[in-house]
């Protein structure tokens, strides 16, 4: 396992590092970053970097799984949408508790998922407090179209 970090502190729980680093089947390779995959029908090898030496380590590997990362990238939302502290988009009854600049403008309550921005909805991980898992972003996707047809009805 690539963790491009010191350590999995940071975007991790605490149980999870521990059934990770309990378990013999997983290596941890702290400070390295995915640099290379190959093969011809299918991949075959994969390479990595040792951030710290820059030795460039290639092993047969026949499946590779990304964690791209457990921040929001939400920072181009800001002064449109309300965020958390965290960067994550605030929705439905968590809009309740938002001072400006961005209050909920409406006299209806916000839709579940509806963000601060009328008719405009989140879903998946860049939700605060969304479980961070693609079934759930899915689930939250198939709520949101009967709610967009609310709003719609509402015009």
């Amino acid at each position: 396992m690539l963790v491009r970090s010191d350590n999995l502190a940071q975007s991790m729980s605490r149980y999870l590092i521990q059934r990770i680093e309990e378990n013999p089947h997983i290596q941890l390779l702290y400070g390295s970053e995915l640099s290379a995959l190959d093969g011809h029908d299918h991949l075959e090898t994969v390479s990595w970097i040792e951030k710290s030496s820059g030795e460039i380590s290639t092993e047969t590997i026949r499946h590779v799984f990304v964690m791209a990362g457990a921040s929001p990238k939400t920072d181009w939302l800001s002064g449109c949408l309300s965020l958390d502290k965290k960067g994550f988009v605030l929705s439905g009854r968590d809009l309740e508790t938002v001072t400006p600049p961005n209050p909920w403008p409406l006299a209806r309550q916000p839709q579940m998922l509806e963000t601060s921005l009328p008719g405009v909805f989140v879903v998946g991980d860049a939700r605060s407090g969304s479980v961070k898992r693609v079934a759930s972003a899915v689930g939250e996707g198939s709520v949101v179209v009967q709610l967009i047809h609310q709003v719609l009805a509402e015009v």
